[in-house]
């Protein structure tokens, strides 16, 4: 039982691993704007934008950077 509760944070960190790196910045960024941390979202847009170009998600990356303040 106390392995598999160890393997718990393991499994978390690889469940970001997917391919939906830049769909799941995407999130929490906008997360981060609705609770009113516009620094952190602004760096998490950023990093799609550098990460993931010419996708989607960078694209909405870039609007809400000139949108925002």
């Amino acid at each position: 039982m106390t392995r598999s509760l160890a393997m718990v944070p393991l499994l978390a960190a690889l469940a970001g691993c997917g391919g939906s790196g830049a769909a799941d910045l995407l999130e929490t960024a906008r997360l981060e704007e609705v609770q009113n941390n516009p620094t952190h979202a602004r760096q998490l847009y950023e990093e799609i934008v550098a990460k993931y170009p010419g996708t989607p998600q960078a694209t909405t990356a870039a609007e809400r950077l000139k949108a925002m303040p």
